[in-house]
């Protein structure tokens, strides 16, 4: 009776609190509601991923078949090269790209003229807006064979001319160094956000004990934004599968399909164009498991080592 009674008083403070804040409330329920209808709703099919789906007989009746295609994806030699690819440009990709904006936000952090520094930003910024489709469309441009800007630099040198759009060992490379390039200033923010925060008392107090600016970067600046820095490593990590689609697969032609075909792009043609809705299914629910052990897994250590993390 006094747990029943304790539990009915903690139901309404709870319900009091909401009465309370109820604009609040009706502020979060847009949000709410979309990550039901568009994230949790659409879960209940990934248990076709465990059935041999037809459509004719919807996801209830299709015949169940337990791990069958995810044993078909891992037991295929030339599908352990999709995971390779895939590994090979999000490594890449986190060990390349993640430190460079945290970098570039300590070096503008350090610019003293403000006009100089907005134009340096704002220049940074400007390509994260390109659509997938248009950068593209320039990587074709400027890396053509025979028209390209960087062939032509490379012929003035002597150099060259290189097909690099069709060579298999160049896309990963073309790959992570556009993707720095788009998404270089953008990422940046949120370091450059947790700058300015940064106690200036620190500064005055390492410039008295004799310290250089690149000593006050290591020993002040860095130190404050390493909470951040930690967060942004556990989120990339915990997406470490997940390559993007379009732009992948928009840069792949037949001579670069050993190393661009990667499981997101095989998973839309298997999926949507020969209409294998289970195997695709399967293969995209080992790829999120795989992610979300990643981000447990790296949130630990973390955890341990700074005490920051995600939880």
């Amino acid at each position: 009776m006094q747990r029943n009674s304790t539990f009915s008083n903690k139901c309404a403070r709870y319900m009091r609190s909401i009465l309370k804040n109820y604009e609040l409330y009706l502020f979060v329920l847009p949000a709410l509601a979309y990550l039901f209808i568009y994230c949790y709703l659409p879960m209940y099919g990934v248990q076709i991923a465990f059935k041999d789906y037809r459509v004719g007989k919807g996801i209830l009746g299709s015949e169940w078949v337990g791990l069958k295609h995810f044993h078909k994806f891992l037991g295929n030699a030339t599908n352990r090269d999709l995971i390779w690819n895939t590994l090979q440009l999000s490594v890449e990709t986190l060990i390349v790209g993640f430190p460079l904006p945290i970098i570039f936000a300590l070096i503008l952090n350090e610019v003293q003229q403000k006009r100089f520094r907005k134009v340096v930003q704002t220049v940074s910024y400007a390509p994260h807006f390109i659509s997938t489709v248009v950068l593209v469309s320039m990587l074709t441009l400027f890396l053509d064979k025979n028209t390209g800007i960087i062939n032509t630099m490379l012929r003035f040198f002597g150099a060259g001319p290189f097909d690099f759009m069709t060579r298999s060992d160049w896309f990963p490379h073309i790959y992570v160094i556009s993707d720095i390039w788009q998404n270089l200033g953008w990422n940046s923010i949120i370091y450059i956000s947790a700058l300015a925060s940064v106690d200036v008392a620190l500064h005055e107090a390492a410039r008295i004990d004799g310290a250089s600016r690149l000593q006050r970067i290591i020993y002040v600046d860095f130190p404050c934004i390493f909470p951040t820095v930690a967060i942004m490593l556990i989120l990339q990590t915990g997406n470490l599968m997940t390559v993007g689609f379009e732009k992948a697969y928009l840069m792949q032609n037949p001579l670069n399909l050993g190393s661009s075909e990667i499981i997101s792009t095989y998973v839309y043609k298997m999926g949507l164009l020969y209409n294998q809705y289970s195997y695709s299914t399967a293969i995209n629910l080992f790829n999120s498991v795989v992610n979300c052990i990643l981000l447990v897994t790296v949130n630990g250590i973390v955890r341990r080592l700074s005490d920051s993390g995600l939880w």
